[in-house]
């Protein structure tokens, strides 16, 4: 077997630490009785491919971390599932579950084993309910996608990740070309169920050799399973902080604001995270470069980081109803595992086009406030730099919510409100200025929470200031972690409910 197609336990080896994997498997119990046509196939097999199944499952260290481990062996049976490897699959994730282990799975498969029929065909809802299961206890489930991958297996628990990487080159779709051919008479397209394909159209995170997931996997079990409690000791309430060491009117912010060498979401996350690892698309087939979502550490905390990226934005797409697909993802993943969620606001505002009112933008933008107002996990919202119209508001509402000092907020950019006012783009700096638009002023309303300085911009120091928003963003989050779920869901309700009502 090549390095580049590893069998399973070649596989193991290459991902797991050396010398840590421990089978949880037990002798199998034959489905076909001796010396029937089945029977001999898969005695065959067995002689053939030194396994006894098509899975292999147990357990290992990966970074010194103790997880759970299955896989699929094509050379058994062309990595077929029935009910025998069903039931060895089932028994892996359960067993995992209830020992509080992360789970990684690695198919390569042709999906159901044929010579079983039906009772093999059903075996996939089994297995998808015990993973299933598995994600709903708050355990990670991590997906490493083999050549080649297709039926029912990739129907099923194949496509369940957390996180999902692909061999490169590998055959990954749900109907086989062989099969596809024959029943129709003609080749299915080229090039379209390779892995890299499914990258380029949001279905998998990663296209990475075995080595590689290796590392993807340490990088994200370390956020995934990052203690929730007591990594930052902070006041339960941080104060109302704005900090204003060279004051600048709304238009000058603005204009701060757009500079090409300010830094943006990435920028920041090089510079003041760890562990950081991309996530790519909605997972359904659709992706937004203009939207970026990844696991990191900001300090100790671990956090899903939701960030509108500005400059591959202008690069020619605004934000579409597909950035906020991704970003729904990400807010179900933070929800799911229990991690907090940190969006990042830097927007010119959403696309405008006919594919982006036909694929549904303001009911994406609905869906993201309803979704952000009652997330099951601690939020922070940064506001970085623009935040013109729906698409900021998007992924404003959060416990708590920070504003880089020449950050701003607006129902459209100010010469589109110029334009709505006055059917002219000559008055947007006065607008700007009337608005309320400016980080101080959100703070006055009671919008932000807390100012992070510039000094004086932050494009003129992006370490300094990129560090200062990373510990503003731990200990925010450290914050919330401290408080009972259910009062930070109350006080989040009760604070966009009291919002600009003169209450106080």
């Amino acid at each position: 077997m090549s390095a580049a197609r590893p069998d399973s336990r070649t596989l193991f080896h290459t991902v797991l630490d050396p010398g840590s994997f421990t089978s949880w498997d037990e002798p199998p119990r034959d489905p076909a009785p001796p010396g029937s046509g089945y029977g001999e196939e898969l005695a065959a097999a067995r002689a053939k491919s030194g396994y006894d199944e098509s899975v292999v499952t147990g357990e290992g260290l990966l970074g010194g971390r103790r997880v759970a481990v299955m896989a699929c062996e094509f050379s058994f049976l062309a990595g077929s599932i029935g009910v025998v490897a069903a039931g060895r699959l089932v028994r892996a994730v359960e067993r995992a579950t209830a020992e509080g282990l992360p789970l990684l799975a690695s198919p390569a498969s042709g999906g159901t084993r044929m010579q079983e029929g039906a009772l093999a065909f059903v075996q996939m809802v089994k297995i998808t309910a015990a993973v299933t299961a598995h994600r709903a206890a708050g355990l990670p489930y991590i997906v490493y996608l083999r050549h080649p991958t297709t039926g029912g297996v990739f129907a099923s628990w194949g496509s369940l990740g957390h996180v999902t990487a692909a061999e490169p080159g590998a055959l990954i779709g749900f109907l086989g070309p062989r099969v596809f051919e024959s029943l129709n008479g003609y080749a299915f397209p080229t090039g379209v169920q390779v892995a890299e394909n499914l990258f380029q159209h949001g279905l998998v995170d990663a296209v990475v050799s075995a080595q590689d997931a290796r590392a993807i996997a340490i990088r994200a079990l370390a956020v995934l399973c990052a203690p929730r409690d007591g990594t930052v000791r902070t006041a339960a309430e941080p104060p109302v902080v704005v900090e204003r060491p060279v004051d600048v009117d709304a238009w000058e912010a603005i204009n701060r604001s757009r500079r090409d060498d300010r830094p943006g979401v990435r920028t920041l996350l090089k510079l003041a995270a760890t562990d950081v690892t991309p996530l790519n698309g909605t997972g359904v087939g659709e992706n937004d470069p203009g939207l970026l979502l990844a696991l990191a550490r900001f300090g100790a905390v671990p956090a899903v980081v939701l960030g509108q990226d500005r400059r591959r934005q202008q690069a020619g797409r605004h934000l579409g109803p597909a950035g906020l697909r991704v970003a729904r993802r990400g807010m179900r993943l933070a929800a799911e595992l229990g991690l907090p969620l940190v969006t990042v606001v830097d927007t010119a505002g959403a696309a405008l086009s006919k594919a982006a009112e036909e694929g549904g933008l303001a009911a994406e933008i609905a869906r993201s406030l309803a979704d952000l107002v009652m997330l099951d996990a601690p939020t922070v919202c940064l506001l970085l730099g623009e935040g013109a119209g729906g698409a900021a508001l998007a992924l404003l509402p959060a416990d708590r919510v920070l504003a880089a000092q020449h950050g701003w907020l607006s129902p459209l950019s100010p010469e589109g409100a110029s334009v709505i006012l006055y059917r002219s783009v000559d008055f947007a700096e006065e607008i700007a200025r009337a608005q309320g638009v400016r980080a101080a002023d959100l703070a006055a309303n009671g919008i932000v929470d807390r100012v992070i300085p510039e000094l004086p911009d932050a494009a003129y120091e992006p370490e300094a200031f990129c560090r200062r928003v990373g510990r503003a963003l731990e200990q925010e989050l450290a914050g919330l972690l401290e408080r009972p779920p259910a009062d930070r869901l109350a006080a989040r309700l009760e604070r966009y409910r009291r919002l600009g009502d003169g209450e106080g």
